[in-house]
C-alpha cells in the first residue's frame, strides 16, 4: 500500500486503473472532468496504452464502452449529472443487455448549480434503470468502491453507476492505494443474442434484471460499504447517503449518541434500514441532491416519522454542508451573515481578448437593426454573453439547443432566427438539428463560434477541430453560405457585413469566426518551450 493525496475524481481514476481498466470515455463535464484528465496524464495508462481519448458526447461514450465491456474488458464512463441525460438510451437499455467486461458509469452531480443547469440526482437514474449505485462518502471510499464496482459489475452481470457530488470530487484526502491487477483478456458473451434487444429478447433480458433484483438487495445488505451504527438514544434514527454521513459525522464531532445507517451501496440495505425504524420512534434523512431515500422510506413507513428535505428539517434545494445538518439537529452551528447590498456581486466573464467578445460586438450592432431579431444560444464559455456588457442572447437550455431552437422559432414565424453555439457543442449535439433545418430550408442563420477546444472545461481538444466546414458541407449546406473569418477588432465591420448578409438569405447559412482560445493558446505555448 502507498498513500496519495487526492481529488475524490482523482481517486477514482486511480481506483478505475488499478481496477485494470482498458478504456475511459467521456465528455468534459464539471465536475468529472478530472477523473479522465488524471487517466490521460498517468504514465501507467500510457504504457499500458489504455483507450483515454473524448468521446464526441456522452451517448457515443456509452456506447463505446458498452463495446468494450462486450469484449470482456473492463470499462469506465465519465459524465456529469445533465450528461446522464444524452447518455440515458444507452444506459438503461445496457442495464437490460447487462455487462460482459465490469462496465462502472461514474456521474458528478452538481447539487448548488455551481456551473449547471439543474442539480438532478443521478441516483434517479440508477433506480430507474434498476442496477446497483455506489455513492463514496469520501476520498478512500472512492478510490476502494471503483475497484470494488467493477468486482461487482463482473459478477453480476451488471452496470454499476458510480455517483459522486461536487464537494467529494473536489476535495482532497489521503487515499491508501493497492496493487493493481492485469487488464482483462478479450472474452466475448457466451449467448451471442445478449445484446441484440429485439423485443422477444428484450423481454427476456428484462426478466433477468428483475429476477436480479433480491441478488442486488442482498449485495447492499451485505456490503462492507453500508454499516448499522448503534446510539444510545432511540428516540431518533439517521440514515445518512454518501458525503451526508460526513456532514453528520463532522456536525457531530464524530460522537452522535443516535443509531446510524450509512448508506453507500444501492439498493437500500433493507435489513439495516428494517432494523433502525423498528427500534427508533423516529427517522432523519440526510442526502444529498434529491429526498430519494426519504421518498422511498415515506412508501413503506409512517410519513409522519420521516424527516428530512421534504418536511423542511434539511433545506429543500442546494448542497447540504455540516452547518445546515447541526441546525437539523439542534446543534450549534454557524449561519453565514446575510450580504450588504453596498456589496455589488461579480459575476463571471468572457476573458479579455476572447473570441467571443469579437463575436458578439458584432452581432449586437447587426441584430438592433432588426426589432424582432432573437438569438438562441447554448452551453459553453459563449453563454456569458447573456451578462453585461454584452446581453447578447435569449436562451440557454441545454447542449444543441440552440439551432433546433432558433429553427423552432423561425418555422413559427420569427424573423430573424440566429444561433449562437460553440465548436465542441455543435459536434455533441448540433449536428442532428443542422440536419433538420436543412431539410427544411429553414431560414435561420448559425454561428459556430470556433475557438478549436473545449474552453470551459479546461481547453481539451474538441471533436470538431479541422471537421467544421466538411461537415456543414456534408449535411447539405450551400457552400457559399459557409462562411469563415477571423474575429478580431479590426474585422469588425466584415463580420458585422456577413451576418447582415446571411441573415438576409433565407435559408440555412453557417458563419464561423475562428480563433483559438486564449487560454488555450497561452497553455499550449508553454508546453511547447518545455
Amino acid at each position: 500500500m502507498q498513500k496519495q493525496l487526492l481529488l475524490g475524481v482523482e481517486a477514482i481514476a486511480q481506483g478505475a486503473l488499478d481496477a485494470g481498466i482498458s478504456g475511459v470515455f467521456a465528455y468534459p463535464g464539471t465536475p468529472s472532468t478530472e477523473i479522465t484528465e488524471y487517466i490521460q496524464e498517468s504514465k501507467e495508462a500510457i504504457a499500458r496504452n489504455v483507450h483515454r481519448a473524448w468521446a464526441c458526447n456522452e451517448k457515443t461514450a456509452m456506447e463505446t464502452a458498452l463495446g468494450m465491456s462486450y469484449a470482456g474488458k473492463r470499462a469506465l464512463v465519465c459524465m456529469k449529472h445533465v450528461g446522464m441525460n444524452v447518455a440515458a438510451d444507452c444506459f438503461m437499455n445496457a442495464a437490460i443487455t447487462g455487462a460482459n467486461g465490469g462496465m462502472v458509469v461514474t456521474a458528478a452531480d452538481d447539487p448548488s448549480m455551481h456551473s449547471s443547469q439543474n442539480e438532478q440526482d443521478s441516483r434517479a437514474y440508477g433506480k430507474f434503470a434498476l442496477v446497483p449505485i455506489m455513492e463514496p462518502s469520501n476520498q478512500q471510499e472512492a478510490y476502494d468502491m471503483t475497484r470494488h464496482a467493477f468486482d461487482l459489475s463482473e459478477r453480476l452481470g451488471t452496470p454499476v453507476l458510480m455517483r459522486i457530488t461536487t464537494r467529494l470530487a473536489h476535495s482532497r484526502s489521503g487515499v491508501e492505494t493497492r496493487e493493481g491487477r492485469k487488464e482483462n483478456d478479450i472474452n466475448l458473451p457466451e449467448d451471442k443474442r445478449q445484446f441484440v434487444l429485439l423485443p422477444a429478447i428484450a423481454k427476456k433480458r428484462y426478466q433477468i434484471l428483475l429476477d436480479k433484483q433480491p441478488v442486488f438487495e442482498e449485495e447492499s445488505d451485505n456490503s462492507p460499504f453500508n454499516q448499522y451504527l448503534e446510539g444510545e438514544d432511540k428516540s431518533m434514527g439517521i440514515i445518512a447517503c454518501g458525503i451526508g454521513y460526513n456532514y453528520l459525522m463532522e456536525a457531530f464531532h464524530g460522537q452522535c449518541p443516535y443509531p446510524i445507517v450509512k448508506v453507500s451501496q444501492y439498493p437500500l440495505p433493507r435489513r439495516m434500514i428494517t432494523r433502525l425504524s423498528e427500534s427508533c420512534k423516529r427517522i432523519v434523512v440526510i442526502e444529498e441532491g434529491y429526498p430519494i431515500v426519504e421518498e422511498l422510506l415515506k412508501g413503506y413507513l409512517r410519513k409522519e416519522a420521516v424527516h428530512g428535505r421534504l418536511d423542511g428539517t434539511l433545506p429543500r434545494t442546494g448542497e447540504l454542508n455540516p452547518d445546515c445538518v447541526a441546525k437539523a439537529f439542534g446543534l450549534q452551528h454557524t449561519e453565514g451573515a446575510p450580504v450588504p447590498e453596498l456589496v455589488v456581486p461579480r459575476p463571471p466573464a468572457l476573458c479579455v481578448g476572447c473570441s467571443h467578445r469579437d463575436v458578439y460586438n458584432a452581432l449586437n450592432d447587426v441584430v438592433k437593426e432588426y426589432p424582432n431579431a432573437r438569438v438562441f444560444s447554448d452551453i459553453g464559455c459563449y453563454t456569458l454573453g447573456a451578462l453585461p456588457p454584452f446581453q447578447a442572447i435569449n436562451s440557454c437550455v441545454d447542449m444543441g439547443a440552440s439551432i433546433t431552437m432558433a429553427k423552432g422559432a423561425a418555422d413559427a414565424g420569427l424573423y430573424p432566427a440566429v444561433s449562437v453555439i460553440g465548436d465542441s457543442t455543435f459536434t455533441h449535439s448540433g449536428m442532428t438539428g443542422l440536419l433538420d433545418a436543412v431539410n427544411e430550408k429553414s431560414p435561420i442563420t448559425i454561428i459556430i463560434s470556433d475557438n478549436e477546444s473545449i474552453s470551459m472545461t479546461g481547453g481539451q481538444e474538441s471533436s470538431a477541430l479541422g471537421h467544421l466546414e466538411a461537415i456543414c458541407r456534408g449535411m447539405g449546406v450551400e457552400p457559399e453560405h459557409i462562411r469563415v473569418m477571423m474575429p478580431v477588432p479590426k474585422n469588425h465591420d466584415e463580420l458585422c457585413q456577413i451576418i447582415r448578409e446571411e441573415i438576409e438569405y433565407k435559408g440555412v447559412s453557417v458563419i464561423i469566426p475562428r480563433r483559438i482560445c486564449i487560454q488555450k493558446n497561452a497553455r499550449d505555448a508553454k508546453k511547447r518551450k518545455k
